[in-house]
């Protein structure tokens, strides 16, 4: 007998195996769809304003309507993954993109904006239950000590989808902007395309064979478990959960409001035309992926708390700047608010999770629900910036302020 005792070196964590492979790359496609999906609102908020003569305030129903699913479908969507598993819960938020897409179609034959306002509201729905799905999907197609980095590599996908959608909206709905023009059919060509596009990718989904998953909250690591301090306590006991989901309302507020009304205050303070504003966008959202990147190397020499805060107190600035219409000062800061912004969904969210153990899966749903803000703010900074864009963005000033005391203060694990 060997007097020697054999060690086994821990095998390197791969980012997925060979079985999941087909499987990974449809899911992440899906986080590019929704970005393309949302960004895509920000253009016909604009668009609308134009064909069916709606004031801004009116023009936020787009926003309502997309954001607002998220509140009404998180909660069943989560319930319908783990009843019907990941792949059906694709399918369905895939069914529900679609169809909302086609409703276009009778709703530009209707010109009628409530009618719009509904298919809207059914394509938040799919890519509300495409979102649930998808992020603890992507987890579980491979090994956990990964996760995160196939989370992050797909979050990188849906940065370029938020491109992607003022780029396509842009050339498709704004170039042929006319005052006055009622036309609708370039609207109802666009979405024929992406609920094709969209059916078809469900069609081919359905034939692929997910291999069996394995539990994504389980690791084989017991000290990267996200071990609950105080398993005494009720979710809604931890404190820094409380003010995760403050912050991520107020956080989606400030991005959707901001978003919306981008194009006007390119048309109404800088004299671009629709079209021209709707370039600038796609720059305001590459530099939005570029903060991603930024913000993420920061992180290995600032806590992600206090990047947060810092991010937080640079936002507060530019909208000062921006409100001041000072000309391309105050455009050029209107862009960094999207480079500041990068950030902050994800490292409120993770932050937010941090140390509930058992409540881990409810926290993401409660959390998720947190864009339900964006529904409502624009409809506030709208009715501002009926007398002046530019002052529209004094009020996102309140929402940064809250998200700086969350990074600051309120993250700590209680």
């Amino acid at each position: 007998m060997s007097n020697y005792s054999s060690t086994v070196e821990p095998t390197k964590a791969r980012f997925t195996e060979n079985k999941y492979l087909i499987t990974l790359i449809f899911v992440t496609s899906l986080f590019m769809f929704w970005g393309i999906a949302i960004t895509m609102g920000d253009v016909l908020n604009k668009h609308f304003q134009h064909v069916l003569s709606l004031s801004k305030t009116q023009s936020a129903f787009v926003q309502f309507a997309i954001f607002g699913a998220y509140g009404v479908m998180g909660i069943p969507a989560g319930l319908f993954m783990k009843r019907f598993g990941y792949k059906n819960g694709v399918l369905f938020g895939l069914s529900l993109f679609a169809l909302g897409s086609f409703l276009f179609v009778p709703a530009a034959a209707a010109a009628s904006f409530p009618f719009f306002g509904g298919a809207l509201f059914i394509l938040g729905c799919g890519i509300s239950t495409l979102e649930t799905v998808a992020h603890p999907f992507v987890a579980s197609l491979g090994d956990q000590r990964t996760s995160d980095m196939r989370i992050n590599f797909a979050q990188a996908f849906n940065a370029l989808g938020t491109i992607i959608g003022p780029a396509v909206g842009s050339y498709f709905l704004l170039r042929n902007n006319v005052e006055g023009s009622t036309d609708l059919t370039s609207v109802k060509t666009l979405y024929i395309v992406i609920g094709s596009v969209i059916a078809t990718i469900a069609v081919l989904f359905s034939f692929v064979k997910v291999p069996t998953l394995t539990d994504p909250h389980v690791v084989a690591d017991p000290s990267a478990a996200n071990v609950d301090t105080h398993p005494e306590k009720g979710l809604f006991e931890h404190s820094h959960f409380k003010w995760s989901v403050i912050a991520q309302f107020f956080n989606v507020a400030a991005q959707a409001g901001t978003w919306a009304f981008f194009i006007n205050y390119g048309h109404e303070k800088m004299g671009f035309t629709d079209a021209v504003a709707g370039n600038y966008m796609i720059l305001f959202f590459v530099l939005m992926l570029t903060g991603r990147f930024v913000g993420t190397f920061l992180m290995r020499f600032i806590a992600p708390n206090s990047l947060l805060a810092i991010f937080a107190a640079c936002n507060i600035v530019m909208c000062l700047i921006i409100a001041q219409s000072w000309g391309w000062p105050s455009f050029i800061a209107l862009l960094m608010l999207n480079f500041f912004f990068s950030i902050m969904f994800p490292t409120i969210f993770s932050l937010g999770l941090k140390n509930l153990g058992k409540h881990t899966q409810q926290a993401s749903s409660f959390i998720s629900m947190g864009v339900v803000g964006g529904a409502f703010f624009p409809f506030a900074m709208g009715a501002v910036a009926e007398s002046d864009v530019a002052h529209a963005y004094y009020l996102p000033i309140i929402c940064y302020a809250v998200i700086f005391l969350f990074g600051y203060k309120f993250y700590k694990v209680q």
